[in-house]
């Protein structure tokens, strides 16, 4: 079972991994939260949270339907957004592409958290593995769990967008990257990535933009194809 590898896992990994956690239940209380407020019943977005699973996309999709944009509007901009999760995908499938019972389930599980943990793991298979699995279980029940809390709550309170919650993601995305920020090359390929992403912004759809920014990798990709010939 997934859950039986958090004991493999060092403690400032597990430490991580719970305050990630933390930060994904306070969003998906935003979420739930701020549905309700648009008069989405809670079981909608609590059915939206645990069959797809995806906090950016339904963010995006409810956003669209909720302002009179249609359903066809509002799926093609979460399909656009999920995109990204394609290369995440061959990133590290091979983590979790062990049965067809965990393909299915590693791949809706599949998230930007779980993909950059694991890859953080580098060429330990089993760590990976068992981190992966760690990170996308635990924030698929905390996600549902602040769904289904934030879509209770919302009925309580006026305009839950005010309280800021929305910016916790960022917030916690921005924290996991911080550490990797040391490395030139890692700075250079994400202000290249931002820089592309805020340019695009101004006359694509969103989503788009995001997978614009993967342009910054250039960066990366050359770096390493100059530490090979280094070597040679």
């Amino acid at each position: 079972m997934p859950i039986a590898f958090t004991q493999h896992l060092d403690r400032p990994l597990l430490r991580d991994i719970t305050a990630l956690a933390a930060g994904i239940f306070i969003v998906g209380l935003s979420f739930g939260a701020i549905a309700t407020s648009q008069g989405v019943p809670w079981w909608q977005s609590t059915a939206m949270s645990l069959f797809v699973f995806a906090g950016a996309s339904q963010f995006a999709t409810m956003g669209i339907m909720t302002a009179g944009g249609g359903l066809a509007a509002g799926v093609a901009a979460g399909l656009i957004l999920n995109l990204r999760h394609v290369p995440y995908g061959m990133a590290v499938g091979g983590v979790y592409w062990t049965s067809l019972r965990a393909k299915i389930l590693g791949t809706h599980l599949l998230t930007d958290q779980s993909t950059a943990f694991a890859l953080a793991a580098g060429d330990d298979a089993r760590k990976a593995k068992q981190t992966y699995w760690t990170v996308a279980v635990s924030l698929f029940l905390v996600w549902n769990a602040g769904t289904v809390i934030g879509g209770f709550a919302g009925q309580l309170v006026a305009d839950p967008a005010v309280l800021g919650l929305d910016a916790a993601l960022p917030a916690i995305l921005l924290a996991l990257v911080m550490p990797s920020l040391k490395d030139r090359r890692t700075i250079a390929a994400g202000l290249l990535g931002t820089a592309v992403a805020l340019a695009a912004s101004f006359f694509l759809p969103a989503g788009v933009p995001v997978l614009l920014a993967l342009v910054g990798l250039v960066v990366m990709w050359k770096g390493a194809n100059g530490k090979r010939e280094e070597r040679a």
